[in-house]
């Protein structure tokens, strides 16, 4: 799968993952108004709203872009109706040529990383039948349980021909009470980062291990040192746009081949309508404000690779 990701990325000229994170307060009026009188102001109704949101969204943007990423508890808070819209969601975007990274941040030990893993990424058994329940190409892991929360998932993928992103150093602002702790003089992070290019060793695709880490766009410099820990590991980074990451702050993420990293934005360009640069759309047309914001990230990101 990480060979299609690359695949895609080339294709596109976008290394840009759009997050699927879809708020009630994200949704227009309108696409609000129409689930509701179908569904009433329930839990079907707010999943369908999200549904119909996501769908225009991937449908005025999937041209231009490689991947999406379904943050997975903006469905499940509205019970089993969001996560059907869930499902539905990575269905369709799959049907329209996407990857879907499903961002789930799992992380447990034993039989229950495997359920995980079986879940996400591969297949159950019942019975006589093999199912694909949720069907992601790739998922966000937390690796802080040790490498009994990752080997479940890194043996389905060996299977599936799928991939993982493992956190290894996130974008929020408490992240260092934690991820920079140090450990004989080093960062905590670095030793996760070391151990997510070890892990990615025996996981090759073509030209990158299907074992990624997420690293925050919010960090440049540490963007720099984990590039060069793990050069064969593919870095998801979210933090773009809304929290502050800028084109220019992530060339270090990239390698020379300008490969190597795919950048997450998620209300920047879902809920692109509401801002001021693109107000003129109206919400009526939150689909067409999306693929602008997309087509100016496209172009951030291009112009300082280019001038790096």
């Amino acid at each position: 799968m990480i060979d299609r990701l690359v695949e895609k990325i080339r294709e596109t000229g976008a290394p840009i993952v759009v997050g699927l994170d879809p708020m009630l307060n994200y949704i227009p009026e309108h696409v609000r108004r129409k689930a509701f009188a179908e569904y009433g102001e329930t839990l079907e109704g707010a999943a369908e709203a999200i549904w119909q949101f996501n769908k225009e969204i991937v449908d005025k943007t999937c041209d231009l872009i490689p991947a999406v990423k379904p943050q997975i508890a903006m469905y499940e808070q509205f019970g089993v109706p969001g996560i059907t819209a869930f499902k539905r969601t990575v269905d369709y975007c799959r049907e329209k040529g996407l990857v879907v990274i499903g961002d789930v941040k799992r992380g447990d030990i034993g039989s229950t990383s495997a359920a995980y893993a079986a879940g996400h990424l591969g297949r159950v058994q019942v019975g006589g039948r093999s199912y694909v329940p949720f069907g992601e190409d790739f998922v966000t892991v937390n690796p802080y349980l040790g490498s009994d929360g990752v080997k479940p998932f890194i043996d389905v993928c060996k299977e599936e021909k799928k991939g993982l992103f493992i956190l290894v150093k996130t974008s929020n602002p408490s992240s260092g009470e934690f991820q920079d702790r140090k450990i004989d003089g080093r960062p905590l992070y670095e030793l996760v980062g070391e151990k997510v290019a070890a892990w990615g060793e025996d996981c090759m695709g073509e030209e990158y291990s299907y074992i990624g880490a997420v690293v925050g766009a919010t960090y440049p410099e540490i963007g720099k040192a984990m590039r060069k820990i793990m050069p064969k590991s593919f870095i998801l980074v979210p933090g773009y746009g809304a929290q502050g990451g800028k084109g220019k702050d992530l060339v270090h993420f990239f390698n020379e081949d300008g490969l190597g990293a795919i950048v997450n934005s998620s209300r920047g360009i879902i809920a692109a309508y509401k801002q001021e640069k693109y107000a003129a759309f109206g919400a009526e047309a939150f689909g067409d404000a999306s693929r602008a914001a997309v087509e100016d990230m496209t172009a951030d990101i291009a112009d300082a690779l280019g001038n790096r």
